[in-house]
């Protein structure tokens, strides 16, 4: 993969924008994993272990100033921001799909897709992706494709490769042990649903898949875990309505 240090955006902010929700929490989900904040666990679960790089990531702005920060948070905030929302909820094992459920972790994304709004990547209100960022994922996928092997990436190249090809980067740079199996089942496109969210509110936004499903017997690799729990959306056009206000917790 050619160099990676100019490519606008983080490995999250392109995959939100490639995959939406859930291929930026699998982002983060490896970007832990490389380094060392997370395992795999048993039964298709990531869980958080106790390590430097866990115990480095901020702490979340307490509930009561959530409402007052989403739009002010500072841009170098909002990726650590996610990393300690994904870690702070696989402190008990879960797979991508139950992560994504947590209101810490849907606040996260909704303040990275807020981040965004000053581009022409996403168009406010209800901050959906733009023909102008389906082109730049295209350009990005055309400039940076697949790598033949994880031999010699860095992590920065192998989270990239994750937010540009979906599930099988995610076999490349975070194999599977060989008890898992991955689904051929389901296509790595991503919909591109809006992810509404209004300014200021905290909200249980509809998540839309990015990869394909990966089931897994017994104890599973990061990459089957991360694959997995494609049915995190409703059925029937559900994935683009507004979800309902939470509290954060």
């Amino acid at each position: 993969m050619a160099d990676t240090a100019r490519v606008p955006g983080t490995p999250h902010e392109i995959a939100l924008l490639a995959g939406g929700p859930r291929a930026a929490v699998t982002v983060a989900v490896v970007a832990l994993h490389l380094r060392g904040a997370v395992e795999a666990g048993a039964r298709a679960t990531v869980v958080a272990v106790d390590s430097e790089a866990g115990r480095a990531l901020p702490p979340l702005p307490p509930p009561e100033e959530v409402l007052a920060l989403e739009d002010d948070i500072p841009a170098e905030l909002r990726v650590p921001y996610l990393e300690s929302a994904v870690y702070r909820r696989l402190h008990e094992p879960c797979d991508v799909r139950e992560v994504l459920r947590d209101p810490d972790v849907q606040w996260a994304v909704t303040t990275l897709r807020i981040g965004l709004a000053d581009t022409d990547m996403v168009s406010p209100p209800a901050l959906g992706t733009t023909r102008a960022a389906r082109r730049h994922v295209h350009a990005l996928r055309t400039a940076y494709p697949l790598p033949a092997s994880r031999a010699g990436l860095s992590d920065e190249a192998k989270l990239l490769a994750v937010a540009l090809h979906g599930e099988a980067a995610l076999r490349l740079v975070a194999p599977a042990s060989p008890r898992a199996r991955a689904s051929p089942a389901a296509s790595t496109a991503a919909a591109r649903a809006p992810y509404a969210a209004g300014p200021r509110l905290r909200r249980r936004l509809p998540v839309t898949p990015a990869y394909s499903t990966a089931a897994a017997d017994g104890k599973a690799g990061v990459a089957a875990v991360a694959a997995a729990g494609a049915g995190a959306a409703a059925e029937g056009g559900a994935a683009g309505a507004e979800g309902t206000e939470t509290p954060r917790r």
